[in-house]
């Protein structure tokens, strides 16, 4: 998480962000609440309340909570400057992933270690990619760019059960698909830092 956050400030073209502090205080103080506390959700085996826990506890609600916490900070103007979606969500994963691995590292599982960080970078630049382009006021693209912010958390809940359930075809296919909308946002911030 640390070193993607350094290479998206390298490539995004926002100089400097808004609520870079909140982010890290806020990541930190929800960090070690999930440390104390533990899952919200008993995981059980391959079924549904596996899924249910990856979304509530282990991918979709984490990566979704910064984003949801910068919309309230903007919206009652608590944060000034340029508003950057994904430089919240980043630093505020970053003390999430720290804390987190020092659980994590123990299970010898890279379900945790290596798949839960990549799609929570893919809901965190995914979602603001397409809060971009709603904003922009394309009309033709509002309706499919809400429906793919639906689709991201969804398909990457998804990655992370199949992949737990050994269901590898459906989990790389899951994982493509929550992680292109990332790629394409990473793909032209770089043309276009290239391009300054």
């Amino acid at each position: 998480m640390p070193l993607f956050y350094l290479f998206w400030r390298t490539v995004s073209e926002n100089d400097s962000p808004a609520g870079g502090v909140w982010a890290l205080i806020a990541g930190s103080v929800v960090a070690m609440a999930q440390f104390f506390l533990g899952n919200l959700v008993e995981p059980g085996g391959f079924s549904v309340s596996r899924w249910v826990s990856g979304f509530v506890d282990m991918v979709a609600l984490p990566a979704l909570a910064p984003l949801l916490v910068y919309l309230f900070l903007a919206g009652f103007k608590i944060v000034s400057g340029t508003m950057d979606f994904a430089n919240f969500a980043l630093l505020w994963l970053i003390p999430c992933a720290a804390i987190r691995t020092l659980g994590w590292s123990s299970l010898n599982d890279p379900i945790p270690l290596i798949l839960t960080p990549l799609l929570w970078t893919a809901i965190a630049v995914g979602i603001p990619f397409f809060i971009d382009i709603i904003q922009r006021g394309r009309i033709l693209l509002i309706i499919p760019a809400s429906f793919a912010i639906l689709v991201i958390p969804f398909a990457s809940v998804c990655s992370y059960w199949a992949f737990y359930t050994q269901k590898v075809s459906l989990g790389f296919l899951c994982f493509s698909i929550a992680a292109v909308p990332m790629l394409v946002s990473v793909t032209l911030s770089f043309i276009r830092s290239g391009q300054d």
